[in-house]
């Protein structure tokens, strides 16, 4: 005789700290991802400038790619922010295996929305305007209303 053990459901707390963390993984993490690809200044690459690289456009767009990729991961920088919003892709992944879909996206992708407006704020000393505020809460209140729908 075997017994099915479902597995107990995450609490709804549970439920709004993954949101909270993907929201804030993938938004607040962008403005700091943006400062630093602003600021990159790679070093120079000689093996750019041989005859062999310069005229193949495989092999410079090859060894470009290359050197532009491994000079941003090696900005500290660029690359933790880029790593916690990467984590948040993780967590999303985890997330949508448990909560419900319709929910999860709509959620995450306005809280990251959010998150990305208040890092703005934080990383670049922007102002919130008036507008954006409103535009803010108007997200916050579309989400109410998507948890408050099927919770029904």
């Amino acid at each position: 005789m075997t017994t099915t053990t479902e597995d107990p459901s995450p609490s709804i707390f549970r439920y709004v700290i993954g949101f909270l963390l993907i929201g804030l993984a993938w938004g607040f993490t962008t403005p700091f991802i943006r400062r630093a690809a602003v600021s990159h200044k790679p070093p120079p690459h000689p093996i750019l400038s041989t005859p062999a690289v310069e005229r193949s456009w495989v092999k410079r767009k090859v060894y470009g790619t290359f050197f532009g990729v491994t000079d941003l991961l090696r900005n500290w920088r660029y690359a933790l922010p880029l790593v916690i919003n990467l984590t948040g892709s993780v967590w999303f992944f985890l997330l949508i295996g448990k909560a419900e879909l319709s929910l999860t996206v709509p959620i995450t992708n306005s809280l990251a929305f959010l998150f990305t407006v208040l890092g703005e704020w934080y990383v670049e000393k922007k102002v919130i305007s008036r507008d954006t505020w409103i535009g803010m809460t108007l997200s916050l209140v579309g989400i109410a209303l998507c948890v408050h729908s099927k919770s029904r």
